[in-house]
């Protein structure tokens, strides 16, 4: 099952890959098992891992929920068990990027939404098809894609079933940034490594303020963002010690 979802480490970034490349990385439960097993790890690992990547080996991010699980009569753990652990992986202290590359349907566009960052190759295709199956999202869909993209763009993506491109996602804000296709990998190492030479403490601090203060009035966020943040972290005086003198 470990090998369902694969780890490597590399200069402070976990990168957590989908392993069934043969199904087009399609979510079953014991994917989710693998997932959640590395986020066991990854939650007490904030010394050595600065940020999470999640991608999907071979030709697609993911075609999203195993149909074929669904259809054996899926078994799962314990009740609403995939969108716990989405809701885990979206609460990792550490930031999380998704770094999407073709298809990232419907559960897989759940699961991509956990990331804090989106990431697109050009070929990256999104889209939300629950309508197309006379099914009803359970895995998030319903909150994440409306924060993220507005509740009117978010509407249109689920009544419609419609296919986006990465450079529609880009667009109206589904992803970050959308890249080539050529260099992707490469592009997504670069703005992980980028990021992490910035505060590790504030990376998981600011991360922590945007979501407790989500939902608030900005009254009671300002509030929050004074009496409740994180403060400093143990590496201020080094790096204003050191401003300047490079």
């Amino acid at each position: 099952m470990s090998d369902l979802v694969i780890r490597d480490d590399k200069n402070g970034v976990a990168i957590l890959t989908i392993n069934r490349p043969d199904k087009l990385n399609a979510l079953n439960v014991a994917a989710f098992q693998a997932l959640e097993s590395h986020i066991d790890d990854l939650e007490k690992q904030t010394e050595t891992v600065g940020c999470v990547v999640l991608r999907g080996n071979g030709k697609c991010f993911s075609a999203g929920h195993d149909l074929k699980d669904i259809e054996a009569g899926e078994k799962l753990p314990r009740p609403n068990f995939q969108a716990h652990v989405i809701e885990r992986l979206a609460n990792l202290p550490q930031p999380v990027i998704t770094a999407v590359h073709s298809h990232c349907y419907t559960g897989a566009l759940e699961l991509a939404l956990a990331g804090d960052i989106i990431l697109a190759a050009e070929n990256a295709k999104f889209a939300d098809t629950h309508a197309k199956w006379a099914l009803t999202p359970v895995w998030g869909m319903s909150q994440r894609l409306p924060r993220r993209i507005g509740k009117v763009k978010a509407a249109e993506m689920m009544f419609t079933a419609k296919t986006y491109s990465g450079r529609e996602a880009e667009e109206i804000g589904l992803c970050n940034i959308c890249y080539p296709d050529e260099g992707f990998e490469a592009a997504v190492e670069t703005f992980c490594a980028e990021m992490l030479t910035n505060s590790w403490f504030s990376l998981r601090a600011n991360k922590k303020l945007l979501r407790d203060t989500d939902g608030m009035s900005i009254e009671a966020g300002l509030a929050h963002e004074i009496y409740q943040s994180q403060g400093v972290g143990p590496d201020m005086a080094e790096r204003i010690g050191g401003f300047g003198k490079k």
